[in-house]
């Protein structure tokens, strides 16, 4: 859902047949590079139709997202046997699916609609655009004008509703935006009628506006996710709705498995009911013991798995004394998940400074590498610490780096080349004295 491309601000079918078709002759090229400049000209050409200057930045981002478009065709080819025969009927199939639609038909009639003034289709996005954009007035009248636009969904695979669009999360990805009064904007769709709870299609189905605010990073860095959450609340949202957050979640889960600690403290600051799991993500002391017998052994309800869990959600999110106390229980400081993810590594990216000192003196080591990225844990450091927009979270990274060394971590520059963000963090890094201090094993704080 949410990797779904912009349509043109005027779409016209006729562009759009020969996007498919343009796209056929990359599929049939033997240029190992077809598919990716054919995305490169297509994003290019959305760019500048939106008035775009297509800035050094700009090209970046483009030529990223345009490797993420070869990717999803890899998959979908391995999916589909007959996508290698670059049939048309599969070009135009997946020019659907990068626009969010799950046909060609579905996209030509959204097409087709959307260019017919005052339509239900154009109508509806007019007030999408309205509520990501934070334009009051103009969802306002749109809902006066047409007051069953706030029970409408979208034609999009996710089939959202108005309301959906206020968590920036599950849609259209360049429709992922927080506005800073995104809380009024809820009232007014609230007021106009809109089902608090209603479902989405998106992450597995069954995921409410709360669940996907609470889990979408657009909303805490606008410093908004809190009273978004308390306003939907405010007005009926059921936090024990099965699956609100996608993926078959619960709220606090969905939160810590989506990097939302704030929403996961938030919701457990309510008195909703928590796992072994879920109370170390969110450092709850005093839940997790009561999960345990006072010989040691985990009590009726509690699992393994649960224990194993929330030992890398409490790394991750710096709950220093959980952690200290399940080590105590006996779970290994190198514990590693499906995979390959330790403690130190969660810990790391996080820049978790006394977390990395205790998983440190309980032997941790600092060589492991992970399954999917394979990364060392200073490997995760480094890119958390040159990706991160949170300052604390930036200055912590020198000591945490600094820890790393001392314990005999070495820096491998081979795996800072593989990708463009990983090159970019070798670039910072090598313009930050602090940081090479750090890498010397240098206390700088």
């Amino acid at each position: 859902m949410s990797d779904a491309q912009p349509l043109a601000p005027r779409p016209d079918l006729e562009h759009y047949k020969r996007l498919a078709r343009d796209f056929q002759r990359a599929c049939k090229s033997c240029r190992p590079s077809a598919i990716r400049d054919w995305a490169v000209r297509w994003l290019e050409t959305i760019a500048r139709l939106h008035a775009v200057e297509i800035t050094g930045d700009v090209r970046g981002r483009l030529d990223h997202e345009a490797q993420r478009i070869e990717h999803r065709w890899l998959k979908f080819k391995r999916r589909h046997d007959r996508a290698a025969r670059c049939l048309l009927a599969d070009a135009q199939f997946f020019v659907a699916l990068e626009h969010g639609f799950t046909s060609w038909p579905k996209f030509v009639a959204h097409v087709q609609i959307l260019t017919r003034a005052n339509s239900p289709v154009s109508n509806f996005e007019a007030a999408v655009d309205a509520i990501v954009s934070g334009d009051a007035a103009r969802l306002k009248t749109l809902l006066r004008e047409h007051p069953e636009l706030v029970r409408a969904r979208s034609t999009r695979e996710h089939r959202s509703t108005l309301l959906h669009y206020v968590s920036a999360n599950g849609v259209e990805d360049f429709r992922q935006k927080t506005p800073g009064n995104i809380a009024e904007i809820t009232r007014i769709l609230l007021d106009a009628g809109a089902d608090v709870n209603a479902e989405s299609d998106a992450y597995g189905g069954g995921s409410t506006a709360l669940g996907l605010a609470a889990t979408s990073v657009h909303p805490e860095q606008a410093g908004v996710q809190i009273e978004l959450l308390q306003t939907l609340l405010d007005h009926g949202a059921n936090i024990e709705h099965p699956g609100l957050a996608g993926n078959q979640h619960s709220a606090i889960r969905g939160c810590l498995a989506n990097g939302q600690g704030q929403a996961a403290r938030f919701f457990a600051s309510l008195g909703v009911p928590m796992t072994l799991e879920e109370a170390a993500g969110v450092g709850r002391l005093d839940v997790v013991e009561s999960n345990f017998d006072e010989e040691g052994p985990l009590r009726p309800g509690a699992t393994r798995e649960q224990m194993e869990s929330g030992f890398l959600y409490a790394c991750g999110y710096g709950r220093s004394e959980v952690v200290q106390f399940l080590l105590e229980k006996g779970i290994d400081a190198d514990w590693r998940n499906g995979d390959g993810q330790t403690g130190l590594h969660w810990a790391t990216y996080g820049q978790h400074v006394e977390v990395v000192r205790l998983l440190l003196r309980h032997g941790a080591r600092v060589d492991v590498r992970d399954g999917a990225f394979d990364g060392t844990p200073l490997d995760w450091a480094l890119h958390g610490w040159s990706g991160t927009s949170h300052a604390a979270q930036r200055e912590r990274a020198y000591d945490v780096v600094a820890l790393l060394a001392r314990a005999g971590a070495k820096l491998e520059m081979k795996w800072f080349e593989e990708n463009e963000s990983r090159k970019r963090a070798a670039e910072k890094m090598r313009a930050d004295p602090r940081m090479l201090a750090a890498l010397q094993g240098e206390i700088v704080s």
